[in-house]
């Protein structure tokens, strides 16, 4: 069974055995606004937890998408390549970033769950 962690940074990993599927969180995209452009690291790419991975553009601002673990990226969504705005309609589903096989499951434990990550985000709101 899959399992959610979420960053300070706004990212979320769905952890499912030791591959985590990696976006940006609802409130992320409602804060950035209309995203009008994606670019997904490669698969084959080395991240370290905390290291720029992708970077998103809105009309708004430009951010990057740091990785929540350390690992390899396994696979990318390249559909956001030719449909940002794929990310304002499902940041949490079909808008992942990329997939990542897990270096060190430790890592996650420095992650917010759920409910955590709710309160911080009312404790910056």
């Amino acid at each position: 069974m899959a399992r959610d962690y979420f960053t300070t940074d706004h990212e979320y990993i769905r952890v499912d055995g030791d591959v985590g599927t990696v976006g940006i969180t609802n409130h992320a995209q409602g804060q950035l606004g209309d995203v009008v452009f994606v670019e997904v690291p490669e698969a084959g790419r080395k991240l370290k937890q905390g290291e720029a991975a992708a970077v998103v553009e809105s009309v708004k601002a430009a951010s990057e998408v740091f990785a929540p673990v350390s690992g390899e990226v396994v696979e990318a969504n390249t559909d956001l390549g030719g449909t940002p705005a794929l990310v304002n309609e499902d940041a949490e589903g079909k808008a992942w970033f990329f997939k990542i096989r897990l270096a060190d499951v430790s890592e996650l434990e420095k992650l917010m769950d759920r409910a955590a990550y709710e309160t911080f985000v009312k404790g910056i709101a």
